[in-house]
């Protein structure tokens, strides 16, 4: 096969927008997301803008039109790449167990935006819930309005605000390495690497290769091996340069002035899933948010996961996903994986600092 042709020359004028696009057109990143989005369209969603009054717009992938009476479930990203990136892998599987898979992009990712100066994760939480009760009304194979949520990280922060500000709309609740918990003290007790927001955001929106190949090596368990200069560069360039002082000013918001005893108990049955060694949100928010939301929650331990659960082990959180929401009428139906109790048993009496010594990532 004979190599690509070389770039057109281009003028002094308009070398800026040739050079993108050719960069564009070899960006294995773009080629990446372009095979996420297909992923989508193959298992049947179709994506829509939803308008809201203020002005904001939720960018949703809607599930397939048959088969019918499917259960709705509402799918939440994190904090790293929009929806498709991270919920391609799960949305066979779910539809196969009766599920009707409802994907959007939070506000200031992917194709989201908003006009407001609210950065909450209460408002994303009303961003999402004004966009469901836009479609669902037009979505005849789901069999109920009430909905379930499931949230990675950040996703879980949006999920637990949402069950808790429209309780008639969220049926149960998964929360997959969502910090909920965390307070704003915990960044002086040393519980994370970093020592402000300032720093988290440096690493939460890498600009330069060294702080992707530091939160990668965070993230995962078991970090990939081979990471390309290049690679990372475009990555970079195409997913991380877009809403950067948006993003930032959400990380903000997540905890400027929290404390635990200002979050609210939410009554819906809730899973939590936790990495045992998540070095994002280490296993002691985990323990904490199932200590603070009691008998409606049940927290399951997935042994060798970091806080990429849904990259590393996504077979199995997809199999929990499926086993807590397709049969509501039990409580839990997973006893594979560590129980919270012998967790407990293993801190008790630590301190923040001992609970994890590797310091981990905000």
């Amino acid at each position: 096969m004979p190599p690509p042709p070389p770039p057109p020359p281009l003028s002094a004028a308009g070398a800026g927008g040739g050079r993108r696009r050719w960069q564009n057109r070899l960006s294995p990143t773009l080629a990446r997301d372009r095979c996420y989005t297909r992923a989508f369209r193959s298992a049947g969603l179709r994506p829509t803008a939803v308008p809201l009054p203020d002005g904001a717009v939720v960018h949703l992938w809607l599930p397939p039109a048959a088969p019918p009476e499917l259960h709705p479930v509402l799918l939440l990203h994190g904090f790293g790449a929009r929806a498709t990136w991270q919920w391609a892998p799960f949305l066979r599987p779910l539809i196969a167990a009766g599920l009707a898979p409802f994907v959007p992009d939070l506000v200031f990712f992917g194709g989201s935006a908003s006009p407001a100066a609210d950065r909450s994760p209460a408002y994303q939480a009303a961003c999402v819930a004004a966009a469901m009760a836009a479609v669902l009304p037009g979505a005849p194979q789901v069999q109920a309005q009430r909905y379930a949520v499931v949230g990675v990280s950040y996703g879980g922060f949006v999920a637990y605000h949402l069950a808790h500000a429209f309780p008639a709309a969220v049926e149960r609740l998964v929360l997959v390495a969502a910090g909920v918990c965390l307070e704003e003290a915990d960044l002086a007790a040393g519980l994370f690497a970093v020592e402000d927001i300032a720093e988290a955001a440096s690493l939460l929106l890498p600009q330069r290769p060294e702080d992707l190949r530091r939160l990668v090596g965070l993230t995962f368990c078991r970090p990939p091996r081979f990471m390309p200069s290049c690679f990372i560069r475009d990555y970079i360039r195409v997913m991380c340069t877009e809403n950067v002082k948006e993003k930032t000013e959400l990380l903000h918001a997540l905890i400027n002035g929290k404390k635990l005893s200002d979050l609210p108990k939410i009554n819906q049955q809730t899973l939590i899933i936790w990495g045992e060694q998540d070095r994002v949100f280490p296993l002691e928010l985990g323990l904490r948010l199932k200590r603070h939301l009691g008998d409606t929650s049940e927290l399951v331990i997935v042994k060798n996961a970091g806080h990429a659960i849904n990259r590393e082990k996504p077979a199995e959180l997809c199999r929990l996903i499926k086993n807590y929401i397709a049969d509501p009428s039990v409580k839990y139906r997973d006893g594979h994986k560590g129980s919270w109790k012998s967790a407990i048993k293993r801190f008790a009496g630590s301190s923040l600092r001992k609970v994890d010594s590797t310091r981990p990532l905000l």
